[in-house]
């Protein structure tokens, strides 16, 4: 890995700081030759703090380190990207980023959806709301669902209308998520088993 200091005039390069699991940006430090090599020598990340005016690793007083998992260098050779595991919060005013986000995994859409069923569960009486419906069913009608549209699936697969595949597909999904709010658990709960079993 090659970098470039000498873009800047104080020999310093950005490294924005990203969970490695969750794939949060957790911050933005600076980064000399001497705070690289000793990144790469402890396994702990280390900048060059502009303030001490001196290397700094992050979580020395707090214990709250950022454990290396990887570090790249851009197209320029003049950034970072270094993914950590990070033990506790990042920021020094206690929240998990330095932008004050909270840093859970998210699956894109799939959580918002996610959300959405934890509105629909937690108000069952709202008339109008199909997952509702479902849960003033109880856990049979939704597990029954689910083995439902997992048939449906299987005999669209065996097909050859990709269409109707990807629908009945996206109906097994939607279904398998209501399940498992209704068992008490989310989608991150089974990619944990996952990376588990991994």
């Amino acid at each position: 890995m090659t970098i470039d200091f000498t873009k800047s005039t104080d020999g310093l390069v950005p490294a924005i700081v990203q969970d490695a699991a969750t794939k949060t940006v957790l911050m933005l430090g600076y980064m000399n030759q001497e705070a690289v090599d000793k990144t790469n020598q402890t396994k702990k990340v280390t900048f060059y703090s502009r303030s001490k005016n001196r290397l700094w690793t992050k979580g020395e007083e707090s214990g709250n380190f950022l454990n290396l998992v990887a570090m790249k260098v851009d197209c320029d050779n003049d950034s970072l990207l270094i993914t950590v595991n990070p033990v506790g919060p990042t920021c020094h005013t206690g929240t998990d980023t330095c932008w004050k986000e909270e840093n859970n995994n998210s699956y894109g859409f799939l959580t918002e959806l996610e959300a959405i069923i934890t509105d629909r569960k937690d108000n069952p009486d709202n008339k109008d709301s199909y997952v509702a419906s479902l849960y003033r069913k109880g856990i049979n009608k939704v597990a029954q669902k689910v083995g439902e549209e997992a048939v449906e699936v299987v005999i669209e697969a065996k097909d050859n209308d990709d269409h109707l595949f990807k629908e009945e597909s996206a109906d097994l999904l939607f279904h398998y998520l209501i399940l498992l709010q209704a068992k008490g658990f989310k989608l991150n709960d089974i990619v944990t088993v996952l990376k588990n079993r991994h």
